[in-house]
C-alpha cells in the first residue's frame, strides 16, 4: 500500500496559474510563490462584494482518538466529490499546520490517500512562511515589553522626553504574553529570564507558548483587511501599568512594526488538491488552544468564487465548531447551512468503554472486530455532538470515515442511531481510498442539507457576563454540572471587565480528548464541574480565553516523535511525512 507522501509525490501538479484561471482569478491576482502556491491579493475581495455567498459548509468531528479520525481527510474528500466528481465549483479552506505536530506527533495534516492538499511537502513544512512572519511579530512584541521595562529602570523622565518615550511604569508581574516557537518543547513552558547585569533585562518568570497558539495567530485568522490588522495588532494587551491600566503594543510603539511584518502573511495561500480543485491553505491557530480555524479573509473571498466553500474547524464540535460559529461567524458575517459531524467505528467503540488507543501504535485487536454492543455505548459521544451542532439550528449530515475492518452491520448501527439523534443523513465515505468517487454519496447528502431551512444562532450574546459565557458553554456544550473558578481566575474576570473586555467572546483552552477538561473521561461524562484555573485576554484577536484544568499552551513531544522517520535521499526528496 502507498503512502500518503507517495501517492502526493506520484500526483501530476497543474500549475498554480490554471487552478486561479478555474476560479474567475488572473495572474494579477496572484503572489506566485513558485509553480504551485500563490497567495491571493486582498483586493479580489473588495472586487467580488457584489456576488453572492456560496453555500457554506463546516466539516467538525466527534471527541477524537489520538490517532484523528479523519475529519481534514473528509474536508478535502467531500471537496474533489462536489468538484471533480459532480462538477459544481467549490473551494476548500483548511489551516496550515503547525511543525510542533508535524515533526511531534501527526507528521503531516495536508489529508491522506486520495484525498490531499499538494505539493503536501510544502504544505506541511515552511510553505509561504506565515508562520515565521507571525512567530517573529509576536516576539518582537514581547521583546519591545522587556526593553522598555528594562530602559525605564535606568532612564529619568527628563530623559525619556528627549527622545520622546513617556513613562509606561510597567508591572513585570504583570507581562501577559509568552515568547513563542513553532516546536513542541515542553522544557520551555517555564522559564526565568534577565538573569546577570543589568543590561540583560528584568528578572522575572515567563515561558514560551508554540506560535499557532500565539494571539498574532489568532489575529492573522480573523483579521478581514489590512487595516483591521493593523487596528487589532495595536489593540494587543501585553502588560499593565503599576496602577492596574492595561499596557498595549500601541502605548509601546510597535504595532506599526508588527503590522509590516505580516503584510504578506495575510494574503490566503492557493494550493489544489489531487483531484486540481482549488483549496486556501491559510492561518493555524490551534483548536485546543486557540480557535481552530482557518482564515476569515480565505473563507469571504473563497465564498465569493464557487458555488460550495468547504472549512474545516479543529478537533470536536465541542472545540472548534463552537469557536467557528461563536468566534469565527461573529467575524466574517457568513452563516453555514451545513455542519458535516466525521466518526468512526473504532472511536465510538472507544467511547464506549473498549480498548485503549495510543498514537504510534496499532490498533488493539478489540478495535478491530465487529461489537455492536460497545459501539452502540460509544454512540453516547455521537448523539451529544449532534445536539450540540443542532442547538445552533443548523442541518447536520454525519460522515461515517469507513475503514476496512468496519462491518456492513456496525456502519447501520452508527447510521440508525445518528438519523434518531436528528443528524439529517449519516453516510459511510471512503474518500481515503477512492478520493472524490468515494465521497460522492456524502456530497449529495450534503448538498440535500444545504437547501434545507435553518435557524442559525449563536450560543450566547455578548452582552452577557464573562462568567455568564463560560457557564454557558460549560453547561451546554460540555455537558459539565456547573464551573470552579481558581482565584487567579476569579481575579483576572474582574480585571478584564473593568477594562471593558467582558463584552468579548469566550475561546475555551480545553482538551480535545474529551467532552470534559480531563481526557481520561471518554463517551459522555456526567457529575462533573469545570475547572477554570486561569483566563488570558487577546483583545486585539477579540476574545477571552480561559484554561480549562491543565491544559497547557505548550506541547510536549512524545516519547518517540515522528522526526525520527522524516528525512531526504541523496537527491533531496522528502521521506517520512504522512
Amino acid at each position: 500500500m502507498k503512502t500518503d507522501l507517495q501517492i502526493a509525490q506520484e500526483a501530476e501538479l497543474v500549475p498554480i496559474l490554471d487552478i486561479a484561471q478555474g476560479v474567475g482569478l488572473t495572474k494579477d491576482d496572484l503572489e506566485p510563490y513558485g509553480w504551485y502556491k500563490a497567495k491571493v491579493h486582498l483586493d479580489v475581495a473588495q472586487r467580488l462584494k457584489s456576488k453572492p455567498n456560496a453555500k457554506y459548509i463546516d466539516v467538525t468531528a466527534i471527541t477524537p482518538t489520538p490517532l484523528g479520525e479523519g475529519k481534514t481527510t473528509t474536508t478535502v474528500g467531500l471537496s474533489q466529490a462536489l468538484g471533480s466528481q459532480m462538477g459544481k465549483k467549490v473551494f476548500t479552506c483548511i489551516r496550515q499546520p503547525s511543525m510542533g505536530p508535524t515533526f511531534g506527533i501527526k507528521g503531516g495534516a495536508a489529508g491522506g490517500g486520495y484525498s490531499q492538499i499538494i505539493p503536501m511537502e510544502d504544505f506541511n513544512l515552511h510553505f509561504t512562511g506565515d508562520i515565521h512572519a507571525v512567530g517573529v511579530a509576536h516576539n518582537l512584541a514581547v521583546a519591545a515589553t522587556d526593553s522598555r521595562m528594562m530602559h525605564e529602570r535606568r532612564l529619568s523622565d527628563k530623559a525619556l522626553e528627549r527622545i520622546d518615550l513617556r513613562r509606561l511604569d510597567i508591572d513585570p508581574y504583570s507581562v501577559m504574553a509568552n515568547r513563542v516557537v513553532d516546536v513542541e518543547d515542553a522544557a520551555m513552558r517555564e522559564i526565568i529570564i534577565g538573569l546577570g547585569d543589568a543590561r540583560n533585562g528584568v528578572i522575572r518568570e515567563t515561558g514560551f507558548d508554540i506560535t499557532v497558539a500565539s494571539e498574532v495567530m489568532a489575529i492573522l485568522a480573523l483579521a478581514t483587511s489590512w487595516g483591521d490588522l493593523r487596528e487589532r495588532l495595536g489593540r494587543m494587551v501585553m502588560a499593565t501599568d503599576n496602577s492596574g491600566n492595561p499596557v498595549t503594543t500601541e502605548d509601546l510603539g510597535v504595532a506599526g512594526a508588527m503590522a509590516v511584518l505580516m503584510r504578506d502573511a495575510l494574503m490566503p495561500n492557493l494550493m489544489q488538491t489531487l483531484e486540481k480543485t482549488p483549496a486556501f491553505v491559510h492561518a493555524g491557530p490551534f483548536a485546543n488552544i486557540a480557535h481552530g480555524n482557518s482564515s476569515a479573509i480565505a473563507d469571504q473571498i473563497a465564498v465569493k468564487l464557487a458555488d460550495y466553500v468547504v472549512t474545516e474547524s479543529g478537533f470536536g464540535a465541542d472545540i472548534g465548531m463552537e469557536k467557528f460559529f461563536d468566534i469565527k461567524c461573529r467575524t466574517t458575517g457568513l452563516i453555514p447551512n451545513c455542519v458535516v459531524l466525521v466518526a468512526t467505528v473504532r472511536a465510538l467503540k472507544m467511547h464506549g468503554g473498549l480498548g485503549r488507543v495510543v498514537a504510534g501504535k496499532p490498533l488493539p485487536k478489540e478495535l478491530t472486530e465487529e461489537n455492536l454492543e460497545y459501539l452502540e455505548k460509544g454512540c453516547e459521544n455521537l448523539k451529544a455532538h449532534i445536539r450540540i451542532a443542532r442547538q445552533y439550528g443548523v442541518p447536520v449530515v454525519v460522515a461515517i470515515n469507513r475503514f476496512t475492518p468496519d462491518t456492513d452491520a456496525e456502519i447501520e448501527l452508527v447510521r440508525k442511531i445518528a438519523q434518531e439523534a436528528g443528524a439529517e443523513d449519516a453516510v459511510p465515505t471512503e474518500h481515503w481510498a477512492k478520493g472524490g468517487a468515494g465521497a460522492r454519496e456524502l456530497a449529495e447528502a450534503v448538498m440535500a442539507a444545504c437547501e434545507k431551512p435553518s435557524d442559525f444562532k449563536f450560543l450566547y450574546p455578548l452582552e452577557s457576563s464573562i462568567k455568564d459565557k463560560i457557564e454557558t458553554i460549560a453547561t451546554k456544550v460540555y455537558g459539565a454540572d456547573g464551573v470552579d473558578y481558581l482565584p487567579e481566575a476569579e481575579a483576572k474576570i474582574k480585571q478584564y471587565t473593568s477594562f471593558g473586555y467582558d463584552n468579548l467572546p469566550i475561546c475555551m483552552a480545553k482538551t480535545h480528548l474529551s467532552l470534559s477538561h480531563d481526557p481520561a473521561l471518554k463517551g459522555v461524562p456526567t457529575g462533573w464541574r469545570l475547572p477554570i484555573r486561569d483566563i488570558r485576554a487577546s483583545a486585539g484577536a477579540g476574545f477571552l480565553y480561559p484554561l480549562c484544568g491543565e491544559m497547557k499552551t505548550m506541547p510536549g513531544l512524545p516519547r518517540r516523535p515522528v522526526f525520527m522517520d522524516i528525512d531526504m535521499d541523496e537527491n533531496g526528496v522528502i521521506r517520512g511525512l504522512s
